[in-house]
């Protein structure tokens, strides 16, 4: 670490200070076999040039999402994202800029972030939203920790269908701020009765829609059960572009709404950076993780911008903060903002229809090749295809026949038998007819 100027000594002080022997001592949480005890890839020791080209050699090996046919999806999903977006988001203000900490010199970026907390206001139906979160899964963790504070219980139930990273960021959250998960099974073949698991000790309950294996719900009854019951209704969003033809989380009684907003504007990226939603009631505001930014005047009477709440334990007293999160994901946000801006109502809705038909023409055509089933009676641009063999085996096959064919549920719940023969499918609009008729033709090989 020659950038760091501490020496052996003073190291050793504050090792001392902290209470460990060791600096390993301090990864201790991180699970055997995830530490790497060398360095990765090539030798320290190699020039610009020889770098460039053995990390151009390692990328090649990637199968990228426009190269073959592709259907994957589980919370990530391919859109076509308007050339556009990346022209406006890499203009020199947006893309150097980062805090706005001094509204004088800001203006822009928080009224980018202003406009943004109000589109997805308006996406979910809800009364107000933040100025975004790191992804779906931590806004998840932090909805569950805010319905926790608001009802001043300590209990959570986890719909089935909840995204299993979703579930997981939840959990692990649950560990260091103590309180209770109960996490429903993850059988897409039965139906699930959470409203018997709600109690007086709940706090939330967190359904998401379309879940998981793709089905859409109806949450009005969920949300009377909860609020019966003093408990929070948490939904989670994770394909944005299904709130251009869905009822909103808002109409069908949500308190909170968390999501994630790669869809809109930003790539797939093999995992990121992504964007998270956040958004709730107004008399929740207070309780809201995060920052908002809000409209004022300024002293001549123009309109301004400026952050109105900032909660996090950077800016108050670490007891009092809501939240830890130190980023909001902001061009994240702006590209979602632009592309949004660029379709606007009409535009989302007819992309979300075009989602919609081909995901309905890809089921039709998939459904009975091979023995393989779609169990789906609902679905938006993502529906759950039962095999007769092991799923994992049939995309490894389809793979390499290039065709992506889908996510083995497997793969994000290992070790559950009842899931192993599911594979979860996608459409988007950038799915051809071309695209259905490879992955019908190959899996009726797999199959055969």
């Amino acid at each position: 670490m020659r950038y760091l100027p501490h020496t052996e000594t003073e190291r050793g002080e504050m090792l001392a200070a902290i209470g460990v022997a060791h600096i390993d001592e301090l990864f201790a949480g991180v699970p055997t076999g995830s530490m790497p005890r060398e360095l990765f890839g090539p030798s320290t020791h190699k020039g610009e040039a020889e770098v460039e080209r053995i990390m151009s050699a390692m990328a090649a090996k990637n199968t990228t999402a426009g190269s073959v046919p592709f259907f994957l999806g589980g919370g990530a999903y391919r859109h076509h994202i308007p050339a556009a977006v990346d022209h406006l988001i890499q203009r020199s203000e947006f893309l150097t800029s980062y805090t706005p900490y001094q509204p004088e010199i800001s203006q822009g970026t928080l009224q980018m972030l202003f406009e943004f907390q109000t589109q997805v206001a308006l996406l979910t139906g809800m009364d107000a939203a933040n100025a975004s979160m790191y992804d779906g899964a931590s806004a998840c963790a932090e909805a569950v920790m805010m319905a926790n504070r608001v009802t001043r219980r300590k209990k959570a139930i986890l719909s089935g269908g909840l995204h299993p990273q979703y579930r997981e960021a939840t959990v692990t959250q649950s560990h260091y701020t103590e309180f209770e998960v109960h996490a429903a099974p993850q059988n897409p073949l039965e139906a699930e009765d959470l409203a018997a698991l709600i109690d007086d000790q709940t706090s939330c309950v967190v359904v998401q829609n379309p879940d998981f294996f793709g089905r859409i719900k109806d949450l009005k009854k969920i949300a009377g059960a909860c609020h019966a019951l003093g408990a929070l209704l948490i939904v989670a969003v994770a394909e944005v572009v299904s709130l251009g033809a869905l009822a909103s989380p808002g109409e069908m009684g949500a308190d909170i709404v968390i999501g994630e907003g790669q869809s809109l504007g930003n790539p797939l990226g093999f995992g990121g950076p992504y964007l998270g939603l956040f958004a709730a009631r107004s008399k929740f505001v207070r309780q809201m993780p995060g920052r908002l930014c809000g409209e004022t005047v300024d002293q001549d009477g123009a309109r301004g911008f400026v952050l109105t709440l900032s909660t996090r334990e950077q800016h108050i007293r670490r007891e009092k903060a809501t939240s830890n999160i130190c980023t909001n994901s902001g061009l994240c946000a702006l590209a979602f903002s632009i592309h949004l801006t660029l379709l606007g109502e009409v535009g989302l809705t007819r992309l979300a229809r075009l989602n919609h038909a081909n995901a309905v023409k890809l089921a039709d055509r998939v459904d009975g090749i091979g023995g393989a089933e779609v169990i789906n009676d609902t679905f938006f641009n993502e529906f759950t295809l039962r095999l007769p063999q092991p799923a994992e085996q049939v995309a490894n096959e389809l793979t390499a026949r290039g065709v992506l064919g889908g996510i083995p549920v497997s793969r994000l719940y290992p070790g559950e038998a009842a899931l192993e023969n599911l594979l979860l499918v996608t459409a988007t609009e950038l799915t051809m007819e071309d695209d259905i008729e490879a992955l019908a033709g190959a899996l009726n090989r797999v199959l055969a």
